[in-house]
């Protein structure tokens, strides 16, 4: 597999002097999503921890309904790109075959490929309330993350997502120049390791669009946090599913958007 950065030799300005210099870039390469050898999708991605990509994606877009509907992932390097080859339960493959969707897309794109409104917002399980999630947790996750982002220190360009306990722990996190395609990885992480959706909340450092908290909700994840800013789309769907819904946080502060009274506050 190709590397996930690369370095290059590039002219910088800086302090209005002028220097060559070696820059690490972050790469992104056509990763095809196939199927029982029927190509579905083929995303930008980067090329790094595919096989929870493919599983996660697989999940989060309810190809699959579990993971024990997906019996094997093959990662295979071609002339044009990545194939990675997906074998799913028969009953699975088919109902794929009925929905006709193609997401041949450009990096981040969430909802490429989707060719009818009522394919957009899908019925959401009912999640339970997120029990033991408090600020402490929070702030102690936030803390942490910074230190986890070697592909975003490297070059600046990677999103991360991140699933954390109760506690702040970061047990999964998994960068990619796609937010959603991070995202995926770690639900994809998350269900490889049997992980309880209830047991601990989601982090990611983009904004929290409408696609990102629908993914977090199909994953079963009562809790999400945002770095950056949310979607107005993505806050009544966080309300309406039952998930508590932070953004904006850095350091100390957040917003909490949805569902407020079951955010602990203890420590606060």
């Amino acid at each position: 597999m190709p590397p996930a950065a690369r370095a290059r030799r590039v002219l910088r300005m800086h302090a209005g002097e002028l220097a060559e210099v070696e820059d690490m870039v972050v790469d992104e390469v056509p990763v095809a999503l196939v199927y029982n050898g029927i190509s579905h999708a083929v995303m930008m991605a980067t090329p790094a921890d595919l096989e929870d990509f493919a599983l996660g994606f697989s999940l989060s877009e309810e190809i699959i309904v579990g993971p024990g509907q997906c019996y094997g992932i093959d990662v295979e390097d071609t002339a044009g790109g990545i194939a990675v080859q997906i074998e799913i339960a028969g009953s699975a493959f088919m109902a794929l075959k009925e929905r006709r969707r193609s997401l041949t897309g450009r990096t981040g794109c969430g909802l490429c490929g989707v060719d009818s409104l009522d394919q957009v917002c899908r019925a959401l399980p009912a999640l339970a309330p997120a029990r033991g999630f408090h600020v402490d947790g929070v702030r102690r996750a936030l803390g942490a993350i910074g230190a986890e982002q070697t592909l975003t220190k490297l070059t600046g360009a990677a999103h991360a997502a991140a699933w954390c306990g109760m506690d702040g722990t970061l047990h999964i996190v998994r960068e990619d120049v796609g937010r959603h395609n991070a995202l995926d990885k770690v639900i994809g992480a998350m269900a490889r390791a049997r992980a309880a959706p209830g047991a601990g909340f989601l982090l990611i450092t983009s904004r929290v669009s409408f696609e990102m908290a629908q993914k977090a909700a199909v994953a079963g994840v009562s809790a999400l946090v945002g770095m950056s800013a949310p979607t107005l789309a993505a806050v009544e769907l966080a309300d309406k599913a039952g998930m508590t819904l932070l953004a904006f946080a850095r350091g100390n502060d957040f917003v909490c958007y949805t569902h407020a009274d079951r955010l602990g506050l203890a420590g606060a």
